[in-house]
């Protein structure tokens, strides 16, 4: 495989209180952790703090057979999400995004993302990145997460959006694509999935699971659906099916990616103790 994919953003320690676990995560490093474990020659570009936490992460990364040079060490704090369950559904105790925020790379690693094949940026992109990717015409995709309409989506070839498994999907897309977003795909949990790309609305069921974990599952849909209908020249809907097929194995394990979830360090829950006291553990 020859084809260059990069994925550029967020990274961050996903700490699961209820199970006292915690694994890495982030939306663009599950992405390029999913392409590189299929085979393609995947890169990360993304930050982390001079901590501890970006010291695992950091390690993890290795792992997953990513570059560690591709990732900047910068003064501050590392992304962390602290998450408890409660009757089978995720809560948020916090997103705290660190030296994430507003990630730009530098320019030197900004010639390396534009001379890929494809790009994807995580959830949360800086939107001056996303502004200087279309302008100069570089093959990308951004995860609109559940803020479809937080970017710039002037010349954006390509958007995905998680939406409720009840959401009116028709409405969102000619809205993303009145924006500027040339395709867009939108998921709906248990509903499947939808594709347009300005002609007829294509849609997919969700594939059958065993929900061990969600965390990640759609980063493993994106991963796959790029590699499947960008690179492998697969049909909208054959892609769509791959896609939920790799969502629906995420969800078999505790992560965004299979590695050896780590039990949670006294340290961290010391450092966070007003924001999980209030709730319990």
């Amino acid at each position: 495989m020859n084809t260059k994919l990069v994925a550029v953003g967020d990274n961050c320690l996903d700490v699961y209180l209820t199970k006292d676990l915690m694994t890495v995560g982030g939306n663009a490093l599950n992405v390029a952790a999913h392409w590189r474990r299929t085979g393609w020659p995947a890169r990360y570009f993304g930050v982390v703090g001079r901590d501890v936490e970006g010291a695992v992460i950091s390690d993890e990364i290795v792992r997953a057979g990513l570059a560690p040079e591709d990732v900047e060490g910068r003064p501050g704090q590392t992304a962390v999400t602290l998450l408890r369950e409660e009757q089978g559904d995720r809560k948020f105790l916090l997103e705290d995004l660190g030296v994430g925020k507003d990630y730009m790379p530098t320019e030197a690693h900004y010639g390396t993302i534009t001379d890929a094949d494809w790009v994807h940026l995580g959830t949360n992109s800086n939107p001056e990145l996303v502004r200087r990717l279309a302008a100069d015409r570089v093959p990308f995709s951004v995860d609109l997460s559940t803020a479809p309409l937080a970017f710039p989506l002037t010349d954006v070839p390509l958007v995905f959006v998680s939406r409720p498994d009840d959401a009116n999907v028709a409405p969102l897309i000619a809205q993303l694509q009145s924006a500027g977003a040339e395709q867009v795909v939108v998921t709906c949990g248990n509903r499947g999935a939808f594709f347009s790309a300005g002609g007829a609305l294509l849609h997919a069921p969700a594939a059958p699971v065993t929900v061990v974990d969600t965390c990640g599952a759609g980063d493993s849909f994106i991963a796959t659906f790029l590699a499947a209908f960008r690179c492998e020249g697969r049909g909208a809907f054959d892609a769509l099916q791959r896609a939920a097929s790799a969502a629906a194995e995420t969800c078999g394990h505790v992560g965004g990616f299979p590695q050896q979830p780590r039990p949670i360090p006294d340290w961290l829950l010391a450092k966070y103790a007003e924001v999980i006291s209030p709730e319990g553990v």
